[in-house]
């Protein structure tokens, strides 16, 4: 039985909207994916959900209990999905990968306060908030050249 596991819950109702608060919306950059943040199990969570297939998808690892989620936001074809989560208080930026089910904590120990990223339709660039410097500011996380982008087809970016 999975249900008796939390973090492979499914969302509850099947349509998108519905009687619980769903919040902070992003649509993928093919406009085919919708990511936002739910309260329909009972805790925060991410849901994604297709457009198209008119149906949810699943994030295997990706809500656990007793974890805040907040501000997500999805690259070209939904591949990467960044966001924002606190587990004990201080928000993180994380990256959850649907090709191999991972997340991957960016800002870890990073010693500012961040909030609002978001993520380049390629995967490769992630920009947000910070206050490193008393105020909030904006910095752009290069996740470097060698990361798997997400493009659509495949077919490698030529840089003209």
């Amino acid at each position: 039985m999975s249900g008796c596991n939390p973090t492979n819950r499914s969302v509850g109702s099947v349509a998108l909207n519905s009687r619980y608060t769903d919040e902070q919306p992003t649509l993928s950059g093919n406009g085919r994916l919708v990511a936002f943040v739910t309260n329909r199990n009972g805790n925060s969570q991410i849901a994604l959900y297709d457009l198209q297939t008119k149906e949810f998808l699943d994030l295997p690892g990706l809500n656990r209990t007793g974890v805040i989620f907040e501000s997500p936001s999805l690259s070209q074809t939904g591949r990467y999905l960044v966001y924002l989560t606190s587990e004990q208080g201080r928000p993180e930026i994380a990256l959850y990968d649907r090709a191999i089910q991972r997340t991957e904590v960016l800002t870890q120990r990073y010693r500012y306060w961040v909030r609002n990223p978001q993520i380049s339709p390629d995967g490769r660039y992630i920009v947000f908030e910070t206050s490193r410097r008393g105020q909030w500011d904006i910095e752009v996380l290069d996740r470097g050249p060698n990361i798997e982008l997400d493009i659509p087809d495949g077919t490698p970016i030529v840089n003209e």
